[in-house]
């Protein structure tokens, strides 16, 4: 070979390697894991799988799908800029997932209680719910997370039942024209938050009467509230849109403590449910290794059939 000749194919040889390496080494930073048929609609949220995919959420998205994940959900949607919003939305729909919920921002778990009547605090939500429905419209989602707020312990029991019923029909007022549901979602983080229990939630629903407000079954909080999943789940299953989950004690991934998730998911398979069943729980393993530790305990849990 002459020298020109291999000097010419030497430089291309360099330059091919100098464009090409950096992408190279970006993609072998990225485990590829084989993509699982899961039977149920598990949602992932952000920050749950950035070991592996990066602090992006779009990187994160496309990583949730790839492991075989069909839905998402993101508890901050409506915190987040229209342009990431409307960036979310496109990468949800190229990649066939369905939106979990998104909460309603009205000013925080414990605040503006809705227990209490009073007019302002019932304007806070119902300017949450207008401005929920255009973050629906960007990301196309359907459903939005409401909690109550507190107990109003000045007033009875029932005055405050009525009080809660009549802003959720006002709200519902809001949502129904768009398809979208609100889910109330009973809780165990306080003794002081108005919603505790799925058969509570499952009378406000019935008072409301409205297909916008139903019941998101937070299986990690009802453990800890009323035990007896199954039976709780069947007793207010026509009320219940949402479901999420998180082990107890510790509020990781199932596997991790007491609560039987095969059963649980064989259960609500059985039912026909067709919607998304929320991860809302952190990780037991940090970095890598507790990502993947993760993924196969939904394999393991969805091997019910």
């Amino acid at each position: 070979m002459k020298r020109r000749n291999f000097m010419q194919k030497t430089a291309l040889g360099t330059s091919a390697f100098t464009i090409m390496s950096p992408l190279a080494f970006a993609n072998s930073n990225k485990e590829t894991m084989p993509r699982y048929n899961f039977n149920l609609k598990y949602a992932p949220h952000l920050g749950m799988f950035n070991n592996h995919a990066g602090d992006d959420p779009i990187d994160q998205i496309q990583f949730m799908a790839d492991q075989g994940f069909t839905a998402f959900e993101d508890n901050n949607m409506m915190k987040r800029d229209v342009a990431m919003q409307e960036k979310i939305g496109a990468a949800l729909a190229k990649r066939g997932m369905t939106m979990g919920v998104f909460v309603i921002d009205k000013g925080g778990n414990m605040a503006n209680s809705l227990a209490a009547g009073k007019e302002d605090f019932i304007n806070i939500f119902l300017d949450g719910c207008r401005k929920a429905v255009e973050t629906a419209k960007r990301v196309n989602a359907k459903w939005m997370t409401v909690v109550p707020g507190g107990y109003e312990r000045s007033l009875p029991i029932g005055i405050q039942n009525a009080n809660v019923i009549e802003a959720l029909r006002r709200g519902a007022e809001i949502l129904e024209p768009h398809g979208l549901t609100m889910v109330l979602e009973p809780l165990s983080d306080s003794p002081d938050l108005y919603l505790q229990t799925s058969e509570q939630t499952y009378l406000i629903c019935k008072g409301v009467n409205s297909p916008s407000c139903k019941i998101l079954y937070d299986i990690y909080h009802m453990q800890k509230n009323e035990g007896n999943l199954i039976h709780h789940m069947d007793l207010t299953w026509e009320e219940i849109a949402y479901i999420q989950i998180g082990d107890n004690p510790g509020r990781k991934e199932p596997t991790t403590g007491e609560i039987n998730y095969k059963n649980v998911f064989k259960w609500i398979h059985q039912k026909g449910f067709k919607g998304v069943l929320g991860m809302e729980h952190g990780n037991s393993i940090s970095g890598k290794e507790g990502e993947t530790a993760l993924i196969n305990a939904y394999k393991e849990v969805d091997n019910f059939i």
